[in-house]
């Protein structure tokens, strides 16, 4: 069904049109036509066909008040006849679409078309085979059984490019596969009250079906097109379908249509679904987008554009205004990947791009040098003719040499740094499922590791969300604990319970526990089942109240929302007088309260310095205790004139008070420990709350988010407000810089002041690392401060659709400590990262320096084009495998965050690289210059063209390998730890990796044979090879003890990077006004000079080995020739002057903040 296209939909569903649609009053098409009209237009259209709203409910055979039966046979009767609530995915890739997408790279086209030409020129014989005249040129070629081998080079890099791009596609096709599990994942949580059977019961929402009698509410994210049939003052957001930003108010006789995609502001109520899926109107939306399978592919190629905005869309749930949006400014390059990219995979490309020029460049060289070498060699210096005969066998020599250059570019383009990213972000995002963390942008995970700051909601995340009454202010006295319901004068007692069990959603329920002698199930609105308990504790049931006034008779209802603070439910007594009954936040109800129930039952008045002696004596030690306090009220109005309800300040005054109730939410067990845990991260904990603020400030410190005796600032909304605006009203950055270092609570906030509190963080300039702020949020007002965040925690048990829709991360159990475990993957993305880096640029340096020089000098390269190949796939693809798949650690936690700008490379991954780079590359060119006298064997320098493998050349490069493996194992420290071992056996990965590419090492060299160069070792060599390999655990030791401060030069190499990588996005906000093709022509220049930059380095660095000077002498050359490119590094972007100043002089460690060592 999910891959049914659309036109089937529509020809099934025409074929039951003849016969009204499976025994159903009314079609598919009716319904949607009913669907298309609005306000007015649909009322006439519904008394025109159907008489009313139950009139149609009968058509579709349901009930209003008790829904459907439920039986499985009806359920699939009308998926069949009115479709399903889905809406048909896309089609994955294929995993041969996969293949061919890992075949579109660049150097392995070449390499391939390079395989391809050496294969052909392999087969070819020349006529001239004996002629002398071609010299040394075919010096090899006599050997007969060798000619024969000549195809294996070029098959085996055929078959080598095979097996990066098979391995490069599996990685593609299990992160894709994991992307789908996730967002079926985030569906299948979405769940729906439905009526079925009299009963109300949660259903996913692909479960509804047209017909369901579906109950709507407060912060619902509407799943299906329906009529409404009751409804208390509900308003629904319908931005995402019209654009228009009011609220639109729904009922039954003024305008009762509810769109799916729409979001239920305020209010509640009933409604019957008449349209889902595709025939809904978010579906049909998506339908015009092309978003369901298969009809672009009957389409000639022009939908293709269109394909891909769908999947883009697709991304993010029926949230069609947005999406449709970005999708028509960035039609040419939408890929669901182009909204996953995140900082740090912009440093990343940024970095692999810079490597893969420097790379290009080299490779060039090499070849021109091994060219002109063999030319001058053998026409200039030898004065040979240029024979055609000879011809093919010079050629060879010419694709041999491409063949060495291709394979420096290989070796140089890192593909493996996106690669790691991707496969880290992967596996963290699974592993943190089951820490109780459904992450819905991938970025997110990585970003929450620079937390700086978070701003956290008290209810249900810092404390356990079950609500449970524990004083009571009642008939003049302050019970401590729940009294006797006997002592209470039985007038007021009526009253209350009555007050309670009708002005309370009817959703909200009091369980019996799930198992024996657990706590009751509460169900619906928490503050509401505390109350309801309130009941239960009085020795009284409500339920037998609700029952004799059903939800129907309620005359009206105003429901709770942010500006009210409190809840009224309207009845009509027997007389036909009406009673109203309220309950909120009791400051904010006191305030309408002109009487008080007192202690025989009857309503004295109540002044307002009552009411302050009240706050004083009742309400504040309650609040003290942490305690959230309602206030319970009632008023009483005549039966004629009828009040006019619409006007709310003249109702919901004149109040007489019945009760003041203390709740307690008591702090979850494990929070404090979390707390602290984030304080010593170096991460603010903010609670940002609606309680008052004693309430907050006792949970605050039972939280130990503030010591007593701290410097710290707790404050309500109303001085926060104060604090931050001008005289005008408007809010001032430089004001919330005075107050927000300070704040830890801010109390009797509205989403408004949430937001404004968020944006000041972020924007805040004040402190030289950017703020990184993630929030958390339960409630639909909480959805513009989640967006705004950097990172936004939704509730998944408490929180509504519209949160969830706006969070990046989803925390399944609601708890603070999910976020500090959030904290650790985050954090560890990034370790994993730099640790893959560290070995990837190691490799790098070496491979290519070592391609170069034995090119230059030998004119051939000491590691083959195959051997290059497999060494690219341990350290490319197998390394990102292994390191970036390492567990987190508490360790992680001991330190502060890294900041937005801080460069990829520190100073201690520099001195690493470097390190290590010199211990190799002093051992290769040893082996290379000198290893034939060592292990007194044959030189294999100066070979034929087809000469066999010499054991000479097969060591070097069984040390190499052995070297990057034991490296392996260093990399995963990069802080300077000495015990590399630590916890290496938590990682099973990395073991399997290690000891598969060592043993698939042994089988190549001892049987790899020509394809692979490699010719037969015995045990002693074997040994002398893995000993040197040893060595890299050794050195290693010896670069951690050399301290990062004795390097002066480190300071600039590891700030090099940080001009390149501060993200674009954060240049160009500094200078929009230049214009933009201008500033994409400066960026290539800069590019090009840092390109250029590198490469002298890395010349210089060699030159310097060989010379053994000092290396401070190379870096000072190095920086003047930054100095010249400065200016134009400045033109780019003004923020990053310092940097290249810095650069400017190694030793100026001023301009080096401390933390960056």
């Amino acid at each position: 069904m999910g891959d049914m296209t659309n036109s089937d939909f529509y020809a099934k569903n025409q074929r039951n049109e003849g016969s009204h649609a499976g025994g159903f009053g009314c079609s598919l098409m009716d319904l949607r036509t009913l669907m298309e009209l609005r306000g007015n237009d649909a009322i006439v259209k519904i008394q025109e066909d159907y008489g009313d709203v139950e009139g149609l409910c009968k058509r579709l055979k349901t009930s209003p008040t008790e829904g459907l039966a439920g039986v499985a046979t009806d359920l699939d009767k009308r998926k069949e006849t009115f479709g399903r609530n889905l809406i048909p995915p896309k089609k994955p890739k294929t995993f041969l679409q996969l293949v061919w997408e890992a075949l579109q790279d660049v150097t392995l086209i070449i390499l391939e078309i390079a395989a391809i030409i050496s294969l052909g020129l392999s087969f070819y014989q020349p006529p001239g085979e004996g002629n002398e005249a071609c010299g040394a040129a075919a010096g090899g070629v006599e050997d007969e059984g060798e000619s024969e081998a000549g195809w294996i080079e070029g098959a085996a890099i055929l078959l080598s490019v095979v097996c990066v791009v098979l391995v490069t596609a599996f990685n593609d096709w299990s992160k894709e596969k994991q992307f789908r599990g996730l967002q079926s994942r985030i569906e299948q949580e979405q769940k729906f009250q439905v009526v079925r059977g009299g009963q109300v019961i949660q259903l996913p929402v692909a479960d509804i079906v047209v017909g369901d009698i579906a109950q709507v509410k407060y912060g619902d994210l509407l799943p299906a097109d329906g009529i409404l049939i009751q409804g208390n003052d509900l308003k629904i957001d319908e931005s995402s379908l019209t654009g228009e930003s009011d609220h639109v108010r729904k009922a039954p006789d003024r305008d009762p249509m509810l769109l799916s995609g729409t979001h239920v502001m305020e209010g509640s109520g009933r409604v019957l679904v008449t349209a889902v899926g595709v025939n809904s109107q978010t579906g049909i939306i998506f339908t015009l987008l092309g978003a369901s399978g298969e009809e672009e592919e009957k389409k000639e190629k022009k939908a293709v554009k269109k394909q891909d905005g769908a999947a883009a869309m697709e991304m993010q749930p029926l949230k069609s205004a947005e999406g449709g949006e970005s999708d028509e400014k960035e039609k040419k390059k939408v890929n669901v990947s182009k909204k996953e990219k995140s900082v740090l995979q912009g440093k990343l490309t940024k970095l692999a791009v810079q490597i893969g020029k420097a790379g290009l460049v080299m490779s060039a060289i090499t070849v021109i040098i091994l060219v002109l070498y063999f030319c001058i060699d053998n026409f200039v210096v030898l004065k040979r003719p240029w024979l055609p005969e000879c011809t093919p066998i010079y050629i060879q020599y010419f694709v041999k040499f491409f063949i060495i250059g291709v394979t420096v570019l290989v070796v140089a383009v890192p593909e493996g740094l996106p690669l790691a990213v991707t496969i880290s972000l992967a596996y963290s995002v699974k592993k943190m499922m089951k820490d109780n963390n459904l992450v819905r942008h991938l970025d997110a995970c990585e970003t929450m590791g620079n937390a700086t700051a978070i701003c956290s909601d008290k209810t249900g995340t810092l404390t356990t969300n079950r609500m449970t009454a524990v004083q009571l202010y009642v008939a003049d006295v302050h019970y401590k604990e729940i009294p006797d319901p006997s002592v209470l004068p039985p007038k007021t007692l009526e009253i209350l319970i009555n007050a309670i069990s009708i002005n309370s959603a009817y959703t909200t329920k009091i369980l019996p526990p799930d198992k024996e002698g657990g706590l009751p199930k509460q169900v619906g609105n928490k503050t509401e089942c505390g109350l309801l308990g309130l009941v239960l504790d009085l020795k009284r049931d409500y339920q037998p109240i609700r029952d004799q006034m059903p939800e129907e008779k309620l005359y009206k209802v105003y429901t709770f929302n942010s500006v009210r603070k409190s809840m009224s439910t309207v009845i009509k007594l027997p007389d036909g007088s009406f009673r109203m009954y309220s309950k909120g936040a009791s400051e904010i109800l006191l305030k309408k309260c002109s009487r008080i129930l007192n202690e025989t039952g009857e309503a004295k008045l109540f002044r307002p310095r009552d009411r302050d002696e009240m706050v004083k004596k009742v309400i504040e030690p309650m609040a003290c205790d942490g305690l959230r306090t309602i206030g319970v009220a009632y008023r009483d109005f005549s039966a004629s004139p009828e009040p006019d309800w619409e006007n709310e300040a003249d109702i919901l005054t004149d109040l007489t008070g019945i009760c003041v109730v203390g709740i307690e939410d008591p702090v979850r067990p494990e929070v404090p420990a979390a707390i602290q845990k984030c304080q010593r991260a170096g991460i603010t904990v903010r609670m940002v709350t609606g309680d008052n603020i004693n309430t907050a400030r006792a949970i605050a410190i039972k939280c130990g988010i503030i010591h007593p005796g701290e410097d710290f600032l707790c404050i309500d909304g109303k001085e926060f407000n104060r604090r931050i605006r001008n005289e005008k009203g408007e809010v001032e950055q430089e004001r919330i810089d005075k107050v927000w270092p300070k704040l830890r609570v801010l109390a009797r906030s509205s989403p408004t002041d949430k937001h404004t509190l968020v944006k000041g963080i972020i924007d805040s300039t004040m402190v030289e690392q950017r703020q990184v702020v993630a929030v958390t949020g339960d409630g639909t007002n909480d959805g513009p401060a989640l967006k705004k965040a950097d990172v936004g925690f939704a509730m998944g048990i408490a929180g509504t659709d519209v949160a969830k829709e706006a969070s990046d991360i989803i925390l399944t159990d609601d708890n603070f400590s999910s976020i500090v475990k959030a904290v650790m993957w985050g954090r560890n993305v990034y370790d994993s990262i730099s640790k893959f880096l560290q070995f990837q640029l190691t490799v790098n340096v070496v491979a290519v320096i070592v391609a170069f020089t034995g090119a230059c000098i030998t004119q051939d390269s000491p590691l083959k084009a195959v051997q290059m190949l497999w060494v690219n796939l341990i350290m490319d693809t197998f390394a990102s495998l292994a390191l970036a798949t390492e567990p987190p650690t508490e360790s992680l936690l001991m330190r502060k965050p890294y900041g937005r700008n801080k460069p990829l490379i520190s100073s201690t991954m520099t001195k690493n690289i470097l390190g290590h780079g010199v211990y190799q590359l002093v051992i290769i060119f040893t082996l290379l210059f000198v290893g034939e006298n060592i292990f007194d064997i044959d030189s294999g320098r100066n070979a034929p063209l087809h000469a066999p493998p010499s054991e000479h050349y097969t060591i070097i490069f069984n040390t190499f390998v052995m070297m990057q493996l034991f490296n392996e194992i260093n990399a995963r420290k990069i802080h300077g730890e000495r015990n590399v071992f630590n916890g290496i056996f938590r990682n099973p990965i990395f073991c399997t990796i290690v000891l598969g590419t060592f043993a698939v090492q042994i089988i190549i060299v001892q049987f790899g044979g020509k394809p692979f160069s490699c010719s037969p070792l015995d045990l002693d060599k074997w040994m002398w090879c893995v000993f040197l390999g040893v060595g890299e655990l050794l050195w290693g030791q010896v670069i951690s003890t050399i301290p990062n401060s004795r390097l002066k030069f480190l300071k600039g190499a590891g700030q090099l990077t940080e001009k390149d990588e501060v993200p674009e996005e954060e240049m160009n906000e500094d200078n929009e006004e230049i214009d933009h093709a201008e500033r994409e022509l400066r960026r290539g220049q800069i590019l090009w000079f840092r390109g250029l930059n590198r490469i002298q380095t890395q010349i210089e660095v060699v030159n310097t080995f060989k010379s053994g000077t000092s290396f401070q002498g190379a870096l000072r050359r190095q920086s003047s020739t930054t100095s010249q490119n400065q200016d134009v590094t400045n033109v780019s972007s003004p923020t990053h002057v310092s940097v290249s100043n810095a650069l400017s002089s190694p030793t100026n460690t001023t301009a080096v903040p401390a933390g960056q060592c």
